[in-house]
């Protein structure tokens, strides 16, 4: 059963999207994180404050900035997702969802 969650979060699913950023060719693009939404240093190296970020924030663009390996909430009930960062209940990675899979990934590495 384990698996079977592994292989949906990876990309086994309806929509054959993996809801690890940057694995597989479709992965959510827009997610809710800052550091990643916003420009680097070097394409802006003026400061951003908190308000100046709402742009960025509300953009249709992809991340400037890919947070690879981690882990987005993942689809609603209905299997939809909308890779938009103010759903963040879909697009935002945290430590609650990426520590479980780390976990996981490395008990399976030690034991194949």
């Amino acid at each position: 059963m384990v698996l079977l969650q592994v292989d949906y979060i990876l990309g086994d699913n309806p929509l054959r999207m993996s809801y690890m950023v940057g694995y597989g060719s479709h992965y959510p693009k827009r997610i809710h994180h800052r550091a990643s939404s916003l420009p680097s240093l070097s394409a802006h190296p003026a400061r951003i404050g908190c308000k100046a970020g709402t742009k960025y924030f509300l953009s249709p663009n992809p991340n400037p900035n890919v947070l690879v390996g981690a882990v987005v909430g993942g689809p609603n009930i209905t299997d939809a997702f909308p890779d938009s960062r103010p759903f963040f209940e879909e697009s935002e990675p945290t430590t609650y969802i990426n520590a479980p899979l780390v976990g996981l990934l490395g008990y399976f590495s030690a034991h194949p």
